[in-house]
């Protein structure tokens, strides 16, 4: 049983990731209900409050810390097994918020998502920077977009150059975790667009396998960091 929450307040693209768009908010005596993909996976955004996906969100922080406390008190999850909090890039309202609020629950860790080049790199040494200041551990760093298999000839191509390393050097130097890397597919995106499941989709890509391995990688995290509350990530 697993709950997403999109607390990217001013870009929520999960809808549109999930196949959600246009579905509404319900709310009953024991709060809100989720939007369900799945029996098993419902999800939270405020994407589902708009009246349109082209509308803007234009908060300060004090609106949007007091959504996601909303998102967090008001939400009937029912009985679940992982709490997964998307965020936006950086370390702002949103992070602290989720921290904050979800202090005393114990929150298992942080998986941070980076792509190979320095650009990139340098924003998420902040991000590890920020978890360590506020003692969020670190599940570990995903490598998204690591190079392009052509599947035609198998072969590899960087079209990223990881100039510094890549999340792998940078990961030895910071003592975090590489939890794998996700190679380029132009159908994740394609997958994105149409709301469709891309490990259902394309099987026998080389970036299922990853996810895969990722997702395992996570599991065996949190069984071994297990509380008694449901995980969150």
């Amino acid at each position: 049983q697993v709950a997403l929450l999109d607390v990217d307040i001013c870009g929520p693209s999960i809808p549109k990731m999930m196949g959600l768009e246009g579905e509404q908010v319900h709310q009953s005596g024991s709060g809100w209900s989720p939007v369900y993909v799945e029996e098993n996976l419902g999800v939270m955004s405020v994407g589902f409050l708009l009246s349109s996906p082209d509308d803007a969100v234009i908060w300060r922080g004090p609106k949007k810390n007091g959504l996601i406390k909303q998102f967090l008190r008001d939400v009937d999850w029912g009985e679940i097994d992982y709490l997964i909090v998307d965020t936006p890039p950086g370390t702002s309202d949103e992070h602290l918020s989720i921290v904050q609020y979800l202090s005393a629950a114990h929150i298992d860790g942080a998986v941070i998502i980076t792509t190979p080049q320095e650009v990139s790199l340098q924003d998420v040494r902040k991000e590890i920077n920020f978890c360590h200041k506020v003692k969020l551990p670190i599940i570990g760093v995903v490598e998204n977009m690591s190079g392009f298999i052509c599947p035609k000839c198998k072969n590899e191509s960087h079209i990223f150059p990881p100039t510094t390393g890549g999340a792998e050097k940078m990961c030895q130097n910071l003592n975090v975790s590489l939890l794998g890397k996700v190679p380029l597919d132009p159908q994740i995106g394609k997958s994105c667009d149409k709301g469709q499941s891309f490990l259902s989709e394309v099987p026998e890509s080389p970036a299922t396998a990853s996810y895969r391995s990722i997702i395992q990688r996570i599991e065996e995290y949190c069984h071994q960091h297990h509380f008694p509350e449901e995980k969150m990530i």
